[in-house]
């Protein structure tokens, strides 16, 4: 019974609502849409929420990026320090051409000397002190020094005794002819042979006294001994002005000389240079010129005093 009666009280109440429903009408279906458009919205709030975080996090991913392109920013100053490294380098580069045109240049001072040397004929002096004849180097003028190599003093004969003296005891000695100082530059000095033959040395460094083959030597390379005293003889100073062409540049003057007991003979006449090779134990070989011309070889006594042409070594 109690089952009925609540069964047939929900069947009232239904009828109640279904009433109810038919006189609201569209309102209450309105109003039912509008709460599901608010719930669509309030859905669609909450996507654009999730859109707006998705942005946001887009945002944050482009900040990241920012992040990232700003990394990449740092990392080109340190490709700019490669390439100022570089630049360094380059800048090198051009110090080192400097130097090759040090050495190019150094290069074109050196080739006119050169070509000085290679058309430099045998006639002429390679420096101040020496004519070249053939292959050898002669000096331009006759000796005219006072000391040996090493600096000692050779003695000097003013007088006919010291001379003498000199010669018998086998000392080196020198003098001007006539005793006349005033004939060195021109002449240079007459020395006896010891003076030659001394072991301190005669010749000046570079220099060295001519042997007899040293003489041979420059007589064939002139020709023989007639031509060549013609073309050493200088062209001045010679006696009844029988002088030389001094092609060669030689400028033999007629210095004369000076005997055993000290007598001075023929300057203007004759000229005299001695050798350093001995033709026996008392004479030695000596070369002159006189007014003919020629140039003759002899042999004299060690203590007469004759002029002395070097050889540069």
């Amino acid at each position: 019974m109690e089952k009925a009666k609540t069964i047939i009280t929900m069947t009232g109440v239904f009828m109640l609502l279904f009433s109810y429903g038919n006189m609201s009408g569209k309102s209450d279906y309105s109003g039912a849409s509008n709460t599901d458009q608010t719930t669509t919205k309030s859905v669609q709030t909450e996507t654009k929420s999730a859109q707006t975080q998705t942005k946001s996090t887009q945002t944050t991913t482009k900040s990241t990026q920012t992040q990232t392109k700003s990394t990449q920013t740092t990392t080109k100053p340190a490709q700019t320090q490669t390439k100022s490294t570089q630049t360094t380098t380059k800048s090198t580069q051009p110090q080192k051409k400097s130097t090759q045109t040090t050495t190019k240049s150094t290069q074109t001072k050196t080739k006119p000397a050169q070509t000085g040397s290679k058309a430099e004929p045998d006639s002429k002096s390679k420096d101040s002190g020496t004519v070249r004849i053939g292959t050898q180097s002669w000096a331009v003028a006759n000796l005219n020094v006072s000391t040996f190599r090493n600096g000692d003093s050779i003695p000097e004969a003013k007088t006919n005794k010291e001379w003498v003296e000199a010669g018998q005891s086998g000392k080196p000695a020198w003098c001007y002819y006539n005793n006349n100082p005033a004939n060195g530059p021109k002449y240079g000095k007459l020395y006896n042979w010891y003076a030659l033959n001394d072991p301190r040395g005669l010749a000046p460094a570079g220099w060295n006294i001519p042997s007899d083959a040293d003489w041979v030597t420059l007589i064939n390379y002139l020709g023989g001994q007639q031509e060549a005293g013609k073309k050493m003889k200088s062209t001045t100073g010679w006696s009844g002005g029988d002088n030389g062409t001094n092609e060669i540049g030689f400028a033999a003057f007629p210095g004369g000389y000076r005997v055993e007991n000290g007598t001075f003979l023929n300057m203007g006449s004759i000229g005299t240079w001695w050798s350093s090779t001995e033709s026996k134990s008392s004479n030695a070989i000596d070369y002159y010129i006189a007014l003919s011309g020629s140039l003759a070889r002899s042999s004299n006594l060690k203590q007469r005093g004759e002029s002395v042409r070097c050889l540069r070594n």
